[in-house]
């Protein structure tokens, strides 16, 4: 079996496990064999930071009404690595979407981390709590499109092997792979349309040596999320 086909199996195998946490990234074999020298060399190294307390879990509010899908909404990240910028799908997953927007508006992803981070697959944050299990208290819906594919810079939501397709909270990841190989089952909030090379930094903080574990190198912290557009 050829090695990339085997990655991608034991990285769906581990989605299964994890899944389990509410994670939702599929491990790789890596690639990030030199990933810390390379974060802290750059023009922009990521800052050494404490990891945040952790936060309460669960009892935020699902948002009552969709996004506009007629305007633009942008969700601006300022992390200890630099800063990115996603734009949401609003057409495409319309409770996500509305979920993700009104987390942000509220600082519920302030000060927590990317607690997952997978060398050449993904990075993952979004939960309060920093241990992978935690969420906003409730649950939203968006099944992808058959055709939906898990390219470098799209953001996805996570969910538990159990759930049905497209169910989401509040954790996230972004793909750092040229394709993840994941079956349409995963939320599509949007992409990132500005700051890849932050997402890349972020990225070369995963210990290469954990896996499918994503075990940071040290902490990552989303230091504000804050919402254009809305």
């Amino acid at each position: 079996m050829p090695r990339a086909l085997s990655s991608l199996l034991v990285a769906a195998l581990l989605l299964l496990v994890a899944a389990g946490c509410g994670d939702d990234d599929p491990g790789s074999d890596g690639s990030g064999g030199g990933g810390a020298q390379q974060a802290d060399s750059g023009e922009q190294a990521c800052r050494e930071v404490e990891a945040p307390a952790p936060k309460a879990d669960g009892a935020q509010r699902r948002p009552r009404a969709d996004l506009d899908p007629s305007r633009t909404y942008d969700v601006a990240f300022r992390t200890s690595c630099g800063e990115f910028t996603v734009r949401l799908d609003v057409e495409g997953a319309p409770d996500t979407t509305a979920s993700f927007a009104a987390l942000a508006r509220s600082g519920f992803y302030d000060d927590t981390t990317f607690h997952r981070i997978v060398p050449g697959f993904v990075i993952q944050g979004g939960d309060p709590t920093g241990t992978g299990t935690g969420g906003p208290g409730y649950k939203t819906r968006d099944r992808p499109p058959a055709s939906a594919r898990y390219t470098r810079g799209v953001v996805a939501m996570a969910k538990t092997a159990t759930e049905p397709p497209g169910t989401a909270g509040s954790q996230f990841y972004v793909v750092t792979g040229a394709d993840a190989g994941l079956p349409p089952e995963y939320a599509i909030v949007g992409e990132v349309v500005d700051g890849m090379d932050t997402v890349e930094r972020i990225e070369s903080l995963g210990d290469p040596a954990s896996g499918g574990a994503g075990t940071p190198l040290r902490p990552v912290v989303i230091e504000e999320a804050a919402l254009d557009g809305g």
